[in-house]
């Protein structure tokens, strides 16, 4: 490696190593610096549309993290007071796109749910717009609960990059915003083959495993390998006590990378 490739930045006072196409997300993540996300998964391109990751940059406007290249000698903050109204103010506004309830505040909840409450957003300061929608309990292992959706494209980008299926489109514009199944209303009726990538990604829980729901949330995880085939995928068997609750692929394993088909997430 050249020292064209690598040399460092500042983010938050630490010296952080620059490596060649790296954003500054994928550089603090990688010092173990977090900087919060909703619409960023790792292996996809940058959606840029939550903005929650947005920092602050010396002699710059703040920028989107997941976006914006890590430059050699940049020195980047990421948890400023004014970056914390921001996040705050941002949590606040998709809080108010959901129906009442759908989402509040808590610790245990989905990622969504944790960062109203990391970051204050107890009720709703700009009220609650969103209509109430029903369930679709259509598909065999996952619920779709659109009064959950913040739209931020995550099972929709997941889907296309990881899988290459196209199952999911965003329809209307502005508070008329919704996630659809291509031309259908219904998730069973979609080309979805139940790969599962769209649940691992969901951050407000919009979907989710139908086991999960009937047998609550996992208390354990042991790694492990499907047994089905002859690839030898690695999976995280979330259980309660002996109780098997959902199969979830491991991201460091090698022959899947945190992938499966539908035999490994949902056939066990």
């Amino acid at each position: 490696m050249t020292a064209t490739d690598r040399t460092t930045a500042l983010i938050n006072g630490n010296s952080v190593d620059v490596l060649r196409g790296d954003t500054i997300l994928a550089a603090a993540t990688r010092a173990g610096i977090e900087i919060p996300t909703l619409c960023h998964a790792e292996g996809l391109e940058p959606e840029g549309g939550c903005r929650m990751c947005l920092v602050e940059i010396e002699g710059q406007r703040p920028q989107a993290a997941c976006h914006t290249p890590i430059q050699p000698g940049m020195v980047v903050r990421t948890a400023t007071p004014h970056l914390r109204e921001v996040r705050h103010d941002l949590l606040a506004l998709m809080l108010s796109a959901l129906p009442t309830g759908a989402a509040p505040a808590s610790p245990q909840g989905s990622k969504f749910q944790k960062l109203l409450a990391e970051f204050g957003v107890l009720d709703a300061p700009f009220g609650q717009h969103g209509v109430k929608a029903p369930i679709d309990d259509s598909h065999p292992y996952m619920r779709f609960d659109r009064d959950k959706c913040i739209n931020c494209r995550l099972c929709l980008n997941t889907c296309e990059q990881v899988q290459g299926q196209f199952v999911y489109a965003i329809e209307g514009r502005g508070g008329k915003t919704r996630l659809i199944f291509g031309p259908t209303e219904r998730f069973a009726d979609s080309p979805c083959v139940s790969c599962g990538a769209c649940v691992q990604a969901c951050p407000t829980a919009t979907l989710i495993e139908k086991s999960v729901i009937e047998h609550g949330q996992p208390a354990r995880a042991l790694v492990t390998t499907c047994a089905y085939c002859g690839v030898g995928c690695s999976f995280k068997a979330e259980l309660q006590g002996d109780r098997v609750v959902r199969m979830v692929p491991y991201r460091h394993g090698a022959a899947n990378e945190g992938h499966s088909c539908v035999k490994g997430r949902f056939a066990w």
